[in-house]
């Protein structure tokens, strides 16, 4: 167990590291009184009171700050997306949905640290991927979400956002960190879905012309049940949906799901599982996305497949 000094020398470091200081707490200075306002707000979040300011504490933390500052609009009209494809390998894949951005795009969100590269951009071998983690955010947008991303040194391929735009952050051949082990990150590809989680932002969302998100009560996850928390929007859903159909061609990931529901599943913790699941599929460790109805997004990405293929998905 950390002694105090450790854990203000931890505090000192993290804030240093991320860009927080005990203002972020009520605070003044990295004492006692600070390592209790940080117990505190962890307990509220239904975090670990170590008061330690981690990777974890400090999203949550950022998020409720945010929410409390004026928000900048980065809503955009269909009309005004030029991409309707994806990237793997330097080749372009067409997707079927109307909000779409690169990170080479005006607006775009882009990574510059945090992942492992692939292969050169257009080799003639591109990494080899078999499955495909859908993540929730705890932020309040993706550009939020990119941001901590950045900051934590982590990284994922796609980010949905709360109006439905599918961001691609860097041409997928790239390895992410986001699936947690160096074996799950080189055989995936990953999506984080913007989602604040607690019910007490349904007001942010609300007052900034969102609308409210869905409640979703009693999922379970790991053998237990979760108090009833925020869900995602229909057009994320959608979103999600021609995501997955056009990963799948893509990258020839089978539109299949783990046969594991509501925990890990052992071929997705083995790294064998090929297809499309829950980061909670992979580790007790996470409870992302309990409650997703992954069966209808599934069909979803089926129906695009047969509305624009056929039998085929060329």
């Amino acid at each position: 167990m950390a002694t105090l000094t450790e854990k203000i020398a931890y505090n000192r470091n993290q804030a240093k590291a991320f860009g927080w200081d005990p203002t972020w707490f009520g605070c003044d200075e990295f004492d006692g009184k600070l390592l209790d306002a940080i117990a505190l707000f962890q307990a509220q979040e239904g975090l670990s009171p170590d008061g330690m300011c981690g990777p974890a504490t400090y999203r949550r933390v950022r998020t409720r700050r945010e929410s409390e500052q004026e928000y900048e609009e980065t809503r955009t009209q269909s009309s005004s997306f030029k991409n309707q494809t994806i990237y793997y390998n330097g080749k372009p894949c067409a997707i079927h949905w109307d909000k779409v951005r690169l990170w080479t795009d005006p607006g775009g969100l882009a990574l510059t640290k945090g992942y492992s590269d692939g292969p050169p951009v257009g080799s003639a071998k591109g990494r080899q991927t078999q499955f495909f983690v859908t993540h929730w955010d705890v932020c309040l947008n993706s550009k939020s979400c990119a941001k901590v991303l950045d900051q934590r040194g982590i990284s994922v391929q796609f980010c949905i956002d709360n109006d439905g735009t599918i961001y691609q952050l860097l041409d997928a051949v790239h390895a992410c960190w986001q699936a947690g082990s160096r074996l799950w990150n080189s055989r995936s590809i990953g999506v984080e879905v913007s989602d604040a989680y607690y019910p007490k932002y349904q007001r942010w969302y609300q007052r900034n012309k969102f609308g409210p998100r869905p409640i979703w009560e009693g999922a379970r996850v790991h053998g237990r049940e979760l108090d009833p928390f925020l869900g995602f929007y229909s057009i994320q859903e959608d979103a999600l949906a021609a995501l997955w159909e056009a990963v799948s061609r893509m990258c020839d990931i089978p539109l299949a799901l783990p046969e594991t529901t509501n925990g890990v599943d052992p071929e997705c913790e083995r790294g064998d599982f090929q297809g499309f699941c829950n980061h909670y599929h992979l580790t007790q460790k996470k409870i992302d996305c309990a409650g997703l109805d992954n069966q209808k997004i599934l069909q979803k990405a089926l129906a695009i497949r047969e509305e624009h293929y056929g039998n085929g998905k060329d």
